[in-house]
């Protein structure tokens, strides 16, 4: 397949999960593929198994809440394969989980710096530098906490609606500009994060869900692998929801 032939990636926290995942999906489908992540031995190891089935890609050591981090990866990226095409500002973390009168100030910072503040840094360079090559495509990963809201996760849910609005604004300007931006919205998915959960804890999130279980990082990868494709040639400003009917009840 080649959906993405003669395309680059950047990828955030991409050593695992989601994110490495659509790693994989792009390179499969032809895109030469950044895999950043801030745990450098996750992020050598997804671009050993893209290299292994015949892809192109290298890894980059990106803390994203710092932006001098998230440029640099950027400017990896067009160092290493010319120019920068699709970004899936991907990297986030859960925070801590308490009720918000409790969330201490270190921990609403953390969060808040990673899971929002990261993607504007994302978005801030990734955008010049599609600019200069006549357009791009870039998904944010949002989630379904940011369309609603859920008890003891205050940085959490303000971070992920955040996001929401930030990627509208961003698709507002620049679609007239030939970048397309979106958001996905995933539900609860069975990632390595959820596998450390008590398996009471675990089910429970599971029947939060209509369809009876939770999703999987390839059923996501392929709604982001769609909004980055000249498929999605007329969807910008968007969120997509991988939810399993989470959001619709």
């Amino acid at each position: 397949m080649d959906k993405f032939s003669g395309k680059t990636a950047l990828v955030t926290g991409a050593g695992s999960g989601i994110g490495e995942a659509v790693a994989l999906q792009l390179a499969q489908q032809g895109a030469k593929v950044v895999v950043a992540d801030i745990n450098t031995e996750a992020a050598e190891k997804v671009v050993q198994s893209i290299v292994e089935m015949g892809g192109k890609a290298a890894a980059c050591t990106a803390d994203t809440s710092k932006p001098e981090q998230v440029e640099a990866a950027v400017d990896f990226v067009c160092t290493e394969f010319g120019e920068l095409n699709l970004a899936f500002n991907n990297a986030g973390i859960l925070g801590a989980t308490v009720p918000t009168g409790e969330l201490s100030i270190e921990d609403w910072n953390r969060i808040i710096s990673i899971n929002l503040s990261g993607v504007f840094y994302g978005l801030r360079y990734e955008i010049p530098a599609m600019l200069k090559n006549g357009g791009g495509a870039i998904v944010n990963t949002a989630s379904i906490l940011g369309l609603v809201g859920t008890p003891n996760l205050a940085g959490y849910v303000a971070a992920k609606h955040g996001v929401s609005g930030l990627t509208k604004t961003a698709a507002l300007e620049y679609s007239d500009k030939g970048i397309r931006i979106n958001s996905v919205h995933p539900g609860y998915i069975d990632t390595p994060l959820l596998n450390k959960l008590d398996r009471d804890t675990y089910n429970a999130l599971k029947d939060l869900h209509p369809i009876g279980r939770l999703g999987t990082p390839e059923e996501v990868a392929k709604v982001v692998c769609f909004l980055l494709s000249d498929e999605a040639s007329f969807v910008t400003g968007s969120q997509y929801t991988v939810d399993g009917a989470y959001t619709a009840q």
